[in-house]
């Protein structure tokens, strides 16, 4: 498969013991310096994921918060399309391979980072070790961004090496290398990606296991200690949310990791220790802007929608979804402050695969959930008379389901018959799935995308996720 070629068209290969991205950012001023053409180009882009964010799941998101009729903020955007999501080798995608398409205009194989569509995912050794060796890096949005001079960030919910932001800064043949992926991260440190120049500017999210050494609690087994490395290279770092509040804009990079790992699901979180994924954004959007005149590069992803569905949490995976929006909801009325009509400023909004999520039956309009009442987390009725629905064996069955899952009923579901309202609704029910599988699976249908701003009306129609690379590319002029 062809290359986007990278700024003036280097493109370095990556053997067994580098795997780092190898491209060089060309200075200000040089061929792939902001050019005076470009003052009408975006020159913010912020890029907005919803991981695992089906249209079902959206849908029943927007059930659940506002009630059929009403309207979440990414429906609102002016421009939409539908997104094709399949890999280089699967018709299903995982994250790896679904964002790093968005990030390079390159399909590459389920489980690799960034790289070209030849590259073999090759899973770590037993003692955390790379055995990769081959195919190329495949130079990403970000590094576009930071080789224009443009500030750049990524902020997540989940682990900042996880793979959907990993995808945005990192190169290596497999996402299991979390450990190699948080040293790409470190400027001057062994394994940095020299792509990102002078470094990501600023990082939100969790992970903190995989930058400190095991012999202080982490998964590191180099001994080093990469947020002090990084601290010594001049990051500002923070740790909850009063020290994400305390973070003022500078020429100082900054990362904050609020977990060892991922962070908890919006509805659980201590908000004293973890801020909301809308926290993080206005904070990014407010560092970044102050940041660089040139412009800014920001990812904002919702990683724990995922997450949920894999676990046939429902109820879950629409809070995630709600807070993802109010995160884009931020950022759009932080940028019209900033950028009014945002005439410099594009916003894409969309999933990187679908799941196996359903709506089931013909059940009554619901409106939106409230303690009283259960929405679209509830059981099946039927209209006109709203009496719960039963199915063959007799027994009652909730509005939403999965294809796949752990929770499926062996046999009759007439054991079901006790089930309620109150029980499917409850916030760790596991709704029942067609297929038993140890975790819910992705689905392989398109998903939706949403844009606003500068350049956001070249989104249209069904597109493939490779295309929306260029279509970013080319709206911001890289």
């Amino acid at each position: 498969m062809r290359l986007t070629t990278f700024a003036a068209g280097v493109l370095l290969a990556c053997g067994a013991a580098a795997l780092t991205g190898c491209a060089s950012a060309p200075p200000p001023g040089s061929a792939g310096a902001v050019q005076a053409s470009d003052i009408d180009r975006a020159r913010n882009v912020i890029f907005f994921l919803g991981d695992g964010m089906g249209i079902n799941t959206l849908t029943a998101a927007r059930i659940y918060a506002v009630g059929e009729s009403g309207e979440l903020t990414i429906d609102t955007l002016p421009e939409s399309a539908f997104v094709k999501t399949f890999s280089n080798d699967a018709q299903v995608t995982d994250s790896a391979a679904s964002m790093s398409a968005y990030m390079t205009g390159v399909k590459p194989n389920n489980g690799v980072i960034s790289m070209s569509g030849d590259t073999r995912a090759i899973a770590p050794a037993a003692d955390g070790g790379s055995r990769c060796g081959n195919g190329q890096a495949a130079p990403t949005l970000l590094e576009l961004a930071k080789a224009r001079g443009l500030a750049t960030g990524i902020v997540t919910m989940t682990s900042v090496t996880d793979a959907t932001p990993a995808a945005t800064y990192a190169h290596a043949c497999h996402r299991k290398l979390q450990n190699r992926i948080a040293a790409m991260m470190v400027p001057g440190g062994a394994g940095y990606n020299s792509a990102l120049g002078s470094g990501i500017d600023l990082v939100f999210g969790g992970g903190a296991q995989y930058f400190r050494p095991a012999a202080n609690g982490g998964k590191r087994l180099d001994g080093r200690d990469l947020l002090a490395e990084l601290q010594a290279q001049g990051y500002r770092t923070a740790h909850d949310a009063a020290g994400l509040d305390a973070l003022a804009p500078s020429n100082q990079p900054a990362i904050a990791l609020f977990a060892d790992g991922d962070l908890a699901y919006d509805a659980e979180r201590d908000p004293l220790k973890q801020p909301s994924l809308a926290q993080m954004t206005r904070k990014a959007v407010a560092l970044l802007g102050q940041k660089s005149d040139r412009g800014f590069f920001l990812m904002v992803e919702g990683g724990l929608i995922d997450h949920a569905l894999h676990g046939t949490r429902a109820k879950r995976a629409l809070q995630e979804t709600v807070a993802f929006d109010a995160a884009l909801k931020a950022a759009i009325d932080a940028m019209q402050q900033r950028d009014p009509g945002l005439k410099h400023t594009l916003i894409v909004a969309t999933a990187d695969h679908d799941h196996t999520l359903l709506i089931n039956g013909y059940s009554p309009r619901s409106g939106p959930t409230t303690p009283d009442k259960p929405g679209v987390l509830g059981l099946v009725r039927s209209l006109p008379d709203g009496k719960v629905k039963l199915d063959k064996d007799g027994a009652p069955y909730a509005i939403l389901g999965f294809g796949t899952g752990e929770h499926r009923v062996q046999g009759s579901r007439a054991a079901q018959a006790g089930l309620t309202d109150a029980i499917v609704s409850a916030d760790d029910y596991h709704q029942e799935a067609a297929v038993r599988m140890k975790s819910e699976t992705h689905g392989g249908a398109d998903v939706y995308l949403g844009a606003m701003g500068a350049g956001a009306e070249v989104f249209r129609g069904t597109i493939d996720n490779t295309r929306v690379f260029t279509l970013i590319k080319e709206a911001a002029g890289w």
